[in-house]
């Protein structure tokens, strides 16, 4: 039986057949079918089961909750962390015809007294809160009247980035751990669905315990994003910057993200690419907690508005943005965690069209890292044990940052194997490409790779270490095999050990790299914390103990390595898209496009939007591709909705119609 809140406590009665999903789906988004996974989510939901998505960016979460808070009755809460997503969200819905809100901070007092008024009163189906929110006592006794008796109903609660909750996380917050309290307080529990982009198997377990889900409906989509192209390069810092210079200037068409570990980078970076993007007439904005509020929001507002193309900034800049059009992501440094690149990484292509990734990383950038692990004092609201283990956590998730870095084998699958998932195991997989090594999408996949073998020097390295286990750092371990003569070798007495300048007859750049690869191999280990010392890893020791059976090899980048651009136009696409298809138009698509592009921008400034509120890239292709002639054509355009239709339709219809009459004889 599925769920329908009955404010008299009575058992629920109401049902609601996939077909009014299906239904609900299209008529306010546009869409006649569901995303792998989105249906399933969905369908739990609606009946009454708690349920838990872990699904990529780009996958479409929002939907899974969204459709059935538009068919269930009463009032539905989503649980965000981010201010920005929240108005965001709305204004899409809004878009799409239907009645949310939000209460968050960024509302006066009186605001959110007539929000909550209206809220009571039946006027929204769906309603954005922060996690804090729950614990203020005047939104508790909203939510208790509205879940009780005589109320409105809450039929559910939905909680987007809910990895929050987890300290196992890279993005742990304390608010997080009230929601199971506030869901136990209301009168008549709702149905709990919990969402994530990014989540190891730990990190799921722990969202299911301390949200106190019961039997949920578990859908994993997997991580995998097949359109986004990852590449990893070790560039000293000039050549990160000349890098990243003359990629922006080569896409200077295109929408991309560009971040920085500090705000003195941001700056001078953008400083960079503005005096080199300028005599294009292409605008790039900066973005940081240093800036004020105003600036901050002009070049937000630019960038979502497509005013401002390329936009630098730290991590922060991003979250609860739903820009679908961006088209690269570049980091200028390694940021702390997997699960960081991934969402930051992830921001990239969500329109579903290829998109790159690229990571510019060397060794000062682990080095800033733990540093600043060390130096930070962590969350007061922690007492010291609690604090302690989340450094230690903050320097497991470093290392396997750094990991990605250095490995020589495919990118997406390292990504993939983090998160605890074989890359052909999960629901909507993509086959890899034919003939394609690996996944075929990414730069170690796309490299000639020739196998070096350093078995001796492996040994001597190993057999050092484990004289000196968690005594000294990777620099100076390769000192001491390749012979460096320097005063602290003398010091430490280290150029009398039988391993000292075992390895004076490689490059040190050899040496340094065979200790890496004998680290992310598991032969060698790391400690944490700011000055990291090498010790033994089972592997190492195993292989010292059968040295006969031990074999290492590194690889090496064959000279002349193959490039890739991977950020595309959306009227590149189009070309490749008419191409495939046989079906003869009036006039160039590319051109229609164009026009069709210039509207949108002009629609979306009416309304006062973004543009792709109005509709994406891929709607605009659609458009082309099938050049609809009447209201009925134009609502099976993917992406036009009733509202939609209602709203935008005759615009875009008349547009077509004056583009083919142009073209005509």
């Amino acid at each position: 039986m599925a769920y329908s809140h009955q404010s008299d406590g009575r058992e629920p009665s109401a049902s609601y057949a996939p077909a009014a999903a299906l239904d609900t789906l299209k008529r306010y988004f546009g869409y006649s079918s569901f995303r792998p996974g989105q249906e399933r989510m969905v369908s739990a939901i609606l009946s009454g089961c708690d349920a838990l998505g872990v699904m990529p960016t780009g996958a479409g979460k929002s939907i899974c909750y969204q459709v059935p808070a538009l068919m269930l009755p009463g009032l539905n809460l989503v649980v965000s962390p981010l201010v920005s997503l929240m108005a965001d969200q709305v204004s899409a819905l809004k878009a799409a015809g239907a009645r949310p809100s939000y209460l968050n901070s960024t509302l006066t007092p009186a605001q959110q007294n007539t929000v909550l008024k209206r809220a009571s009163e039946g006027w929204y189906q769906i309603m954005y809160v922060a996690p804090e929110r729950l614990a203020d006592p005047r939104f508790l006794a909203f939510a208790r009247a509205a879940a009780g008796p005589g109320g409105i109903g809450i039929p559910l609660v939905a909680v987007d980035e809910a990895h929050c909750v987890s300290q196992w996380g890279q993005d742990f917050r304390p608010s997080y751990l009230e929601i199971a309290s506030f869901v136990a307080a209301l009168p008549q529990r709702p149905v709990l669905a919990a969402f994530t982009a990014t989540a190891t198997e730990r990190v799921r377990a722990d969202i299911s315990t301390m949200l106190g889900l019961r039997a949920p409906q578990t859908v994993t989509t997997g991580f995998d994003r097949p359109n986004l192209y990852f590449e990893v390069q070790e560039l000293g810092d000039k050549a990160k910057a000349a890098w990243v210079r003359d990629y922006v200037r080569s896409h200077a068409q295109e929408s991309g993200i560009v971040y920085c570990a500090t705000r003195k980078k941001v700056d001078e970076l953008a400083q960079d690419l503005m005096h080199e993007l300028a005599p294009l007439g292409v605008r790039v904005g900066h973005y940081h907690a240093g800036l004020s509020i105003e600036e901050r929001r002009v070049n937000q507002e630019g960038f979502i508005t497509d005013a401002i193309p390329v936009i630098v900034a730290k991590n922060a800049f991003g979250m609860g943005i739903d820009k679908p059009n961006v088209r690269y992501v570049i980091h200028l440094n390694a940021p702390e965690s997997i699960e960081a690149y991934y969402q930051e990484a992830g921001r990239a292509g969500r329109d579903g069209d290829p998109a790159g990734c690229v990571l510019l990383w060397n060794g000062a950038d682990f080095n800033l890292r733990r540093r600043l692990i060390d130096r930070d004092p962590g969350d007061v609201e922690l007492d010291e044990g609690q604090r302690e283990q989340a450094k230690r956590n903050r320097f497991r998730l470093l290392s396997q940052m750094e990991g990605y870095c250095r490995t020589t084998d495919c990118l997406r699958a390292y990504i993939l194997r983090y998160f605890g998932e074989d890359e052909r195991d999960r629901e909507g997989a993509s086959p890899a490409p034919a003939g394609a090594r690996g996944c075929g999408n990414c730069s170690n996949c796309l490299t000639p790779f020739e196998a070096d073998d350093v078995t001796e020097a492996a040994r001597a390295i190993m057999r050092f270490v484990s004289r000196h286990p968690g005594r000294f750092g990777k620099a100076l371990i390769a000192d001491v095999l390749h012979g460096a003569n320097t005063e602290r070798i003398r010091s430490l007495r280290l150029d009398s050990d039988s391993e000292y300048g075992k390895l004076a007859e490689l490059p040190i750049a050899r040496v340094r790299d065979t200790v890496e690869q004998l680290i992310g191999s598991g032969y060698l280990t790391v400690s944490m914390g700011q000055y990291p010392v090498i010790g033994m890893g089972d592997l190492g020791l195993a292989a010292l103990n059968s040295p006969e059976e031990f074999a290492f090899s590194i690889k090496r980048r064959k000279r002349g390595r193959a490039g890739s651009e991977r950020a595309r136009r959306a009227v590149d696409l189009l070309r490749d898209e008419a191409a495939l298809d046989s079906k003869p138009r009036i006039g160039d698509d590319a051109e229609l496009f164009e026009r069709l592009r210039a509207l949108r921008r002009e629609l979306a400034e009416w309304r006062d939007v973004p543009p792709y509120i109005v509709c994406s890239d891929k709607t605009l292709r659609g458009l082309c591709r099938q050049r609809p002639a009447t209201r009925e054509e134009l609502l099976e355009v993917s992406g036009i909705g009733e509202r939609k239709a209602d709203e935008f339709g005759e615009a875009f219809l008349k547009a077509i119609s004056e583009f083919e009459d142009e073209h005509r004889g």
